[in-house]
C-alpha cells in the first residue's frame, strides 16, 4: 500500500521558473507526494532545480518522455537515475528494445534508481487522433498493448489515463503501477484533457498515482486545494477497499 494517501497525488509544476516552482515546493511539500519536472520547466532549469527540490523534501517524478534510439535512452536514463530522481518515464511507442534498455540505464545508474513508467495513450489523444496518427487501434486497445509491452520490458508500471486504470489491472496485475494524468476534481474546469475523471473515481478503480497541475496551482489557496484533494483521494481509495 502507497501510505499515506498524499504520497499518492503529484503536483504538476508546470510553470516558467525556478522561483514559482520552489515557491509551490515550500507551500506543498507536505502536503503532497511527488512533484512532477516535466519539459517545460526542465528545460528552464535543469538538474539545479532537482537538487533545490531535494534539499526541500520534495520528491520527483522527472517527466520527459524520452522516445528515442535505444542506446541513446540507455544513455540518457543512466544519466536521469544519478540524479536520484524518483519516478521517471519513457514513451512505450519507442518499443520493447527502447523500454528494456531505458530499465537496465536507470539500474545501472544507481543503486536506488527510480520508478521506470512507460507513456501510453496521452490523455489529449481520443481514437480520432489515433486514426489520424495511422494508429487502427481504439484508444483503449492500444493502452492495453503498450502495457503488456511495459510489463514485458521491466517497467514498474504506466502513465495512462484514468479511464484505463481497470483494463491496466486486469491485464498487468495489482502490483503494476498507473501513472494518471487527466484528473480534475468536479469543482475544477476541463481544460483541454480529452479523456478526465476525478481524484475520487481514480482512487476507487485502484489507480495508485494522479497527477494534478492546474487545480492546485492555479487556486486562490493551492495548499487548501490540495488538501481538498487528498481528502477526495481518501475517500476513493476507501471505497475500493471497500469494494476489494
Amino acid at each position: 500500500m502507497i501510505n499515506p494517501i498524499r504520497e499518492r497525488l503529484i503536483l504538476a509544476l508546470d510553470v516558467d521558473s525556478k522561483e514559482e516552482a520552489l515557491k509551490l515546493v515550500a507551500e506543498l511539500h507536505d502536503v503532497v507526494g511527488y512533484f512532477k519536472i516535466g519539459m517545460q520547466l526542465y528545460y528552464s532549469c535543469g538538474n539545479e532545480l532537482i537538487k533545490e527540490v531535494h534539499a526541500m523534501g520534495g520528491k520527483i517524478f522527472l517527466d520527459l518522455k524520452l522516445h528515442d534510439i535505444p542506446n541513446t535512452v540507455y544513455h540518457a536514463a543512466k544519466v536521469i537515475s544519478r540524479q536520484g530522481v524518483e519516478m521517471t518515464n519513457f514513451h512505450a511507442g519507442g518499443g520493447k528494445e527502447m523500454l528494456s534498455k531505458a530499465v537496465s540505464g536507470l539500474s545501472e545508474g544507481s543503486a536506488n534508481p527510480p520508478l521506470a513508467l512507460a507513456v501510453t495513450v496521452l490523455t489529449s489523444l481520443d481514437d480520432a487522433n489515433l486514426s489520424n496518427l495511422g494508429i487502427s487501434t481504439s484508444v483503449s486497445e492500444t493502452v492495453a498493448n503498450w502495457a503488456d509491452l511495459a510489463k514485458a520490458s521491466g517497467c514498474n508500471g504506466v502513465v495512462c489515463s484514468p479511464q484505463e486504470i481497470s483494463l491496466v489491472k486486469e491485464r498487468c496485475g495489482q502490483d503494476f503501477l498507473t501513472v494518471t494524468p487527466g484528473i480534475r476534481p468536479a469543482w475544477s474546469v476541463k481544460n483541454d484533457q480529452k479523456r478526465i475523471t476525478t481524484p475520487y473515481d481514480a482512487l476507487a478503480q485502484g489507480g495508485d498515482y494522479i497527477v494534478i497541475g492546474r487545480p492546485i496551482r492555479t487556486a486562490e489557496n493551492p495548499r487548501e486545494a490540495a488538501l481538498k484533494i487528498v481528502e477526495e483521494m481518501a475517500q476513493g481509495y476507501a471505497a475500493f477497499q471497500k469494494k476489494n
